[in-house]
C-alpha cells in the first residue's frame, strides 16, 4: 500500500484505520489529521478575500484575492516562506494551500479576515445583503 486515506464516521471505520496500521511496513507515516475545511467555509473565505481586495490597499498597493489570501495565512502563523526565483530577478512564495486547513484553522482564518475588515472599513458582502 503507497497510499491510504480512511475518513473515521464509525467504529468500522476506527477498526479499518487500526488494522491497515498493525499491518503497515515499517517506515511507514501514519497521520492523524482535523477534519478538512468545508466547502461552504472556503466559498466564505473567497467571498470575504475579494470583498478586501476591492475596498482596500495594502502599503498603497492593490493586491488580488490570493495575494490577500497569503498575507491572512501568513498571520494565522501558517507556514509562509520567500525564495528567490530561478532567475534572480523575484521572489517566489512558498505559502502552504488553504485547502489543507481543519475546519478550525479555517474558522480562524474567516475570523481574521473579518477582524482586519472591520477595522479597515470593508463591508462584507453577506454582512450587506443582511442589513
Amino acid at each position: 500500500m503507497s497510499r491510504a486515506l480512511v475518513v473515521i464516521h464509525s467504529d468500522i471505520d476506527r477498526r479499518k484505520a487500526a488494522n491497515w496500521a498493525t499491518k503497515a511496513p515499517y517506515g511507514c507515516r501514519i497521520e492523524f489529521k482535523e477534519a478538512k475545511r468545508s466547502l461552504p467555509q472556503n466559498d466564505r473565505m473567497w467571498a470575504m478575500l475579494t470583498d478586501v481586495a476591492a475596498q482596500t490597499k495594502h502599503h498603497g498597493i492593490k493586491l488580488s484575492p490570493d495575494d490577500w489570501k497569503l498575507l491572512f495565512l501568513d498571520a494565522l502563523k501558517r507556514e509562509v516562506r520567500m525564495v528567490p526565483n530561478l532567475d534572480g530577478n523575484g521572489i517566489v512564495s512558498l505559502g502552504r494551500s488553504s485547502s489543507d486547513l481543519s475546519k478550525n484553522e479555517m474558522t480562524d482564518l474567516i475570523e481574521l479576515i473579518f477582524a482586519f475588515g472591520a477595522k479597515h472599513g470593508v463591508v462584507f458582502r453577506d454582512d450587506a445583503q443582511a442589513a
